[in-house]
């Protein structure tokens, strides 16, 4: 049983990863990324009326399977929403560890240049 569930995981995993929503915050978490996190949740309107579309559609007696749509974009709704902070928070630790650790290449030429003076 264990390994039907593992087996799956790895498969559903797989897939999930070429998503589009999944591809951008996997591109907005690398370090050039970072800083389009705020814009990316910009995205999450077109998915919200998509949403809301779906929604009125139902109610006024439109199919039912429109409710697993609903929850689609809602997840993906959400999901941009909350990597706008999280993206911010992790820009942020980043450029504090870039301000602490000193450049290597501007250590190495700094010993250069005293070396050459003695």
């Amino acid at each position: 049983m264990f390994r039907l569930i593992w087996a799956v995981s790895v498969r559903a995993h797989g897939i999930l990863s070429y998503a589009p929503t999944n591809l951008l915050i996997a591109a907005t978490r690398t370090r050039r990324g970072l800083r389009w996190g705020i814009p990316s949740m910009l995205l999450a309107a077109p998915y919200l009326l998509a949403v809301h579309w779906c929604v009125t559609t139902i109610e006024s007696g439109g199919p039912g399977w429109l409710n697993l749509l609903v929850l689609l974009c809602a997840w993906n709704s959400i999901k941009l929403i909350l990597n706008g902070p999280i993206t911010v928070v992790l820009l942020i630790r980043t450029k504090i560890r870039e301000r602490a650790r000193p450049n290597v290449w501007l250590v190495s030429a700094h010993r250069l240049r005293t070396a050459e003076r003695t």
